[in-house]
């Protein structure tokens, strides 16, 4: 259960400004130490936003000359509030939300003795004053910075294998609450959904497994002025690891702008789920996708890297 992870990371970041020192010492109660929590604030063309990434060491991992896998853990999204326009946290928050009360979890079972084998890195970005951009069929959360930036400080090399969280509601493509699945991305392939990610989270949910379709233009870098259906899959441009959207969704379209539509429950599902998927991937039960499928693939059609660039100008 992480429904108290949940509430409390909610209320940490349910505010006009952000405080630094809140956010440190939260962590560092759950046991963490000052080198395992990163705090970066970072200054775009349309305002400031704080970065943060959060290390769970492992039993086994590599940075103790052990051999499990580091699994990445990022929130997406443009910010967490649209202030002045809105007042309170936005639906967009979703991913920051439930990355970091995985996270808070995480650091929590770690300091009652379950450490998992692998280390796991959780990060996210912070705005509250973030801008509001149009978008069919409801209106978006933009972002103080750009993607790149966003890339480069959210996607860290030591991750093997990623789960990138989003707010999913603003759209009609998916239309039942909770949280959905992507296929596997990798170096420009969208492949077949993980058999271990869909055992999982039936197991978690209780229910039949639910899938994000995507299509060729999701995987592409934004800048490409081609339609995304959101920025779930914008880490699988940077990396070469296997990513994974979870998308958080609705039965009906909501603006990522909305505020007071962030349900708990269903962000505590998603955190339950990114445990599991923890404790499993780092004992090397959980594959992302088949290597070896994945290698004829490349050698039949070739490198499909190009889709990682903004292409031919």
């Amino acid at each position: 259960m992480a429904l108290k992870q949940v509430i409390e990371i909610y209320e940490l970041l349910d505010t006009a400004e952000i405080n630094n020192n809140e956010i440190k010492d939260y962590f560092k109660a759950k046991g963490l130490k000052d080198s395992d929590i990163i705090l970066k604030e970072v200054e775009g063309e349309k305002g400031t936003t704080l970065f943060v990434k959060i290390t769970i060491r492992g039993n086994q991992d590599l940075t103790v000359s052990g051999s499990a896998p580091t699994l990445g853990i990022i929130g997406r999204l443009g910010g967490i509030g649209a202030r002045p326009h809105k007042i309170g946290l936005v639906s967009d928050a979703d991913g920051a939300i439930t990355a970091l009360a995985a996270a808070s979890k995480l650091a929590t079972m770690r300091g009652k003795g379950d450490r998992l084998n692998g280390d796991v890195i959780v990060a996210t970005h912070l705005c509250p004053h973030s801008p509001i951009i149009p978008h069919q069929p409801v209106d978006f959360m933009d972002s103080p910075i750009d993607m790149k930036t966003m890339n480069k400080e959210e996607v860290d090399e030591r991750m093997k294998a990623i789960l990138s969280i989003d707010t999913t509601k603003g759209n009609r493509i998916i239309n039942q609450r909770g949280f959905a699945l992507s296929p596997t991305v990798k170096d420009g392939y969208i492949l077949r959904v993980s058999e271990d990610l869909l055992n999982i989270m039936q197991n978690v949910t209780g229910r039949l497994p639910l899938v994000l379709p995507i299509t060729t233009q999701d995987i592409t870098p934004y800048g490409n002025e081609i339609y995304h259906l959101n920025s779930i899959l914008q880490p699988a441009t940077v990396t070469h690891a296997p990513v994974v959207g979870i998308a958080i969704t609705t039965e009906v379209a909501v603006p990522g702008c909305a505020t007071g539509t962030n349900h708990c429950f269903d962000l505590e599902m998603a955190v339950r789920f990114l445990i599991e998927v923890a404790k499993s991937f780092g004992q090397g039960q959980c594959s992302f996708y088949d290597e070896q499928e994945f290698q004829k693939l490349v050698s039949l059609y070739g490198s499909l890297e190009h889709l990682k660039t903004l292409g031919k100008r």
